[in-house]
């Protein structure tokens, strides 16, 4: 259950991006929306590892290695929040669904522990499912091959984040702080390669 549990806050987190494609808000407010959850989450782990108050849901939800580190939810929205500032929305849009629909797609056919890699099987869907994510909009701002290159680039890179998690220094690099951001940066190497008349789709 803790399991679906996970798989179901990371799916809920399509509000933002389903605000922004439905008109309801534009780029700058969603940026601010994500401003307001990084404060929010912010402030739940600061109660729970500065002022130790157990989240009574946080003991269900949560994986061991993050317990006494800054957990998996906030790094969701920190990492958003970046792409979200750093990148245009053709690419930030892509990193950011990689992460809310692809990441629980690929946990819930094959979790893995800290420094070990998934099996190969879940991380072609991972990528299958991130490169149909992406391609919609890559290619809706660049010319076809360029946009589905970009695509391959971006899932690629979601799919290197989710497949392994590194342990530096002791500590568990998780994949809701590394998919937005490997995403979005393999998209943009793309476009960038592809040369200087692509700068509308970085938002340049």
């Amino acid at each position: 259950m803790s399991e679906l549990g996970r798989r179901g806050v990371h799916a809920s987190g399509v509000g933002i991006p389903a605000l922004y494609l439905l008109g309801v808000v534009d780029w700058p407010e969603v940026r601010l929306l994500l401003v307001a959850l990084s404060v929010a989450v912010s402030a739940l782990e600061f109660v729970r590892l500065v002022l130790d108050y157990e989240w009574p849901l946080f003991d269900t939800l949560a994986r061991e290695y993050e317990r006494d580190n800054v957990a998996g939810y906030a790094l969701y929205a920190y990492s958003q929040t970046l792409v979200a500032f750093v990148f245009a929305p053709a690419v930030a849009l892509p990193g950011m669904l990689m992460l809310i629909v692809g990441d629980p797609v690929s946990g819930y056919l094959g979790d893995n522990d800290a420094g070990s890699a998934k099996q190969a099987g879940v991380l072609g869907v991972m990528f299958l499912v991130c490169f149909a994510l992406a391609a919609p909009f890559t290619t809706a701002v660049t010319p076809l091959p360029v946009g589905l290159a970009a695509a391959v680039a971006g899932a690629a890179g979601a799919t290197l984040a989710d497949g392994l998690k590194p342990v530096v220094a002791g500590y568990v690099v998780d994949d809701n702080a590394t998919i937005p951001p490997a995403a979005a940066a393999g998209i943009t190497l793309v476009f960038v390669a592809a040369g200087p008349g692509l700068s509308g789709a970085l938002g340049l």
